[in-house]
């Protein structure tokens, strides 16, 4: 009989830093579906495979839940009174959940005007204490690192290291879902965190003998919000795709170390390019990701125009969030529905050519 799943913490502990005070906070989060593309080859036309690691499947929809069982459960191991954040969204979802369920306070600080509302509505509706800045993720991050230095507050933005320690497990998931790991691994790249945790999860599981290879990391960075591909931060920073609007990772170097340990690239792709990702992966493949999301599979498609890849390669593409994060965007993208009088003889008159 299959054993039931009960969360990251529980399934990879001997890869994590817990120990038997360490209470374990969970929404049983992990164990995400890894979805073979069935229609790749209407948009890449190498004899490849294409996979979605769908994180927008964890509970509070996003990857962030990863990192943040850890994050949460070592805070509650040291009696931690509050935890705080700066997030554009996914962060503060998640932050905000695992806290009410540890009985912890929670403070997330956010842009202001530079949220999309479903994560708004989720930080709001666990009972954190949401405040919005004059100012961009960057500035709200500074904030939050000063003001842990001042009070006996947890940081649990990626800065905290559990966070990346939680968020590894995706790596080990594919490689368990795949039975190896694959070619490439394709990621978003905002904060940088994510990219950082997987190779490092992918390395630690070779070391321990569950596999024997490492995949090329290859991170995309939405062109307006690019400051890893430019070699330097920068100051406003600009794209559709909100959960990667980050001027300056926290993650920077672990971001580099990926990419230069693995063999692999990080580069930028265009808002244009990141909403015919977003569309395709709905539409074609009937999975409804965030915007940002789509950046993996918008710098697959970019660089198989470039002859990148090659006949028999397995590519992971991590889709980090759920499409209902931000629900105006699909709305701004999609076709209006057709209106029509609640008549049978106008909706028969609708659908032909169409269906009848």
């Amino acid at each position: 009989m299959t054993q039931p799943w009960h969360g990251l913490i529980n399934q990879y502990r001997t890869f994590l830093p817990v120990n038997e005070k360490t209470p374990v906070i969970t929404l049983n989060e992990g164990n995400t579906p890894l979805l073979r593309a069935a229609h790749i080859r209407e948009i890449i036309k190498e004899e490849v495979d294409v996979y979605f690691k769908f994180e927008g499947a964890n509970p509070t929809g996003s990857f962030k839940d990863r990192g943040m069982t850890l994050a949460i459960s070592k805070a509650a191991e040291e009696n931690a009174k509050a935890v705080i954040c700066a997030s554009t969204g996914n962060t503060s979802a998640s932050a905000s959940a695992y806290s009410a369920r540890a009985g912890i306070s929670c403070i997330v600080i956010i842009p202001e005007g530079k949220i999309a509302m479903g994560k708004l509505a989720q930080a709001m509706i666990h009972g954190a204490m949401v405040i919005q800045i004059d100012g961009n993720f960057d500035e709200a991050l500074n904030m939050v690192k000063e003001i842990v230095a001042k009070y006996p507050i947890v940081l649990v933005n990626s800065l905290n290291p559990f966070r990346i320690e939680g968020q590894k497990t995706a790596a080990f998931e594919v490689c368990d879902q795949l039975g190896r790991p694959p070619v490439y691994h394709a990621l978003p790249v905002g904060n940088a965190g994510n990219i950082t945790a997987c190779w490092k999860g992918y390395k630690e599981y070779m070391a321990a003998g569950r596999t024997s290879g490492l995949p090329k990391m290859i991170g995309f960075q939405a062109a307006g919000a690019a400051p890893i591909v430019l070699g330097h931060p920068v100051a406003g920073p600009e794209t559709i795709a909100t959960a990667i609007r980050i001027g300056n990772p926290a993650s920077w170097k672990g971001a580099l170390a990926a990419r230069d340990e693995s063999g692999g690239m990080i580069g930028p792709v265009t808002d244009d390019e990141i909403i015919e990702a977003y569309k395709y992966i709905a539409s074609k493949e009937g999975v409804f990701c965030e915007p940002a999301s789509a950046a993996s599979l918008a710098g697959v498609i970019k660089l198989s125009k470039q002859n990148y890849f090659r006949a028999g390669d397995t590519i992971v593409c991590t889709l980090t969030g759920h499409g209902l994060k931000d629900p105006d965007i699909a709305l701004k993208v999609s076709s209006e529905p057709v209106r029509i009088k609640a008549d049978l003889a106008a909706l028969e008159d609708t659908l032909k050519g169409c269906c009848i």
